[in-house]
């Protein structure tokens, strides 16, 4: 079965909106992770808009599961990531005018720079994923750069007008087959809900899935716990025999 990191972004959010310390994001991946999230991922963006440095520091000290830390492919971020030492380091695009991430990483277009930062990350022992498209260039470049996994875009499988599901899904299903010939490991995320998850479970070799917003979003109802749970359950349910 796929394991389950819950991303705790827009806790931080929320806290962010009167500029205060409630709620703790940090606190909340606790709580996730007593639900039986099997890893914690945070953005920490350039902008701060969300995460804050504190954050990470003490989801490192206090974290029980994996700590995935979202990032662009910065000198900043790659010395923020060295002192910290999270179990992933998810290298992603940046645009600071955007409201979430939008599109995959260009690897194959940034070859030196993100080669030189994957290669320093696992001289660290970090674990390295890349955020890209499902694009056979761009799984190619992310084996040329040294990575370890990659993870695949879905928010345009997220995004699809009825009838161009099916057509996402499937660039999605050669983008796993792609990786896993090219010996990387399959993540998958973003815009993955409680009612579009079921196909992308069955993705073939898929072993990570980020989901945030729509779990953050539920937790407002039923709490964190609860929400995480749910979560579980349908990967669980999904996840081919």
């Amino acid at each position: 079965m796929p394991q389950l990191h819950v991303n705790v972004d827009h806790i931080a959010t929320i806290r962010q909106a009167r500029m205060t310390t409630e709620p703790d994001p940090v606190y909340a991946a606790l709580v996730a992770e007593q639900a039986g999230s099997t890893g914690i991922t945070i953005h920490l963006r350039e902008d701060r808009r969300h995460i804050q440095d504190r954050d990470l520091v003490l989801l490192m000290q206090m974290a029980q599961t994996k700590v995935n830390l979202e990032m662009a492919a910065t000198k900043e971020m790659q010395e923020i990531a060295l002192a910290n030492k999270p179990d992933i380091v998810t290298l992603v695009p940046e645009n600071r005018a955007e409201v979430t991430t939008e599109g995959g990483l260009d690897v194959v277009g940034n070859l030196g720079r993100i080669k030189e930062i994957t290669t320093a990350l696992k001289a660290a022992g970090i674990r390295v994923s890349l955020f890209i498209d499902p694009v056979k260039e761009q799984i190619a470049a992310s084996k040329e750069v040294g990575a370890d996994d990659i993870e695949l875009h879905t928010g345009e499988y997220a995004n699809a007008e009825h009838g161009k599901v099916e057509a996402e899904l499937s660039r999605l299903i050669d983008g796993a087959n792609w990786a896993h010939e090219a010996g990387l490991n399959v993540n998958a995320g973003h815009g993955l809900t409680y009612f579009n998850i079921a196909p992308i479970v069955a993705l073939p070799h898929l072993k990570e899935l980020n989901i945030g917003h729509s779990i953050i979003s539920r937790s407002v109802l039923v709490g964190i716990t609860q929400a995480v749970r749910e979560m579980i359950a349908l990967i669980e349910k999904h996840t081919p025999a």
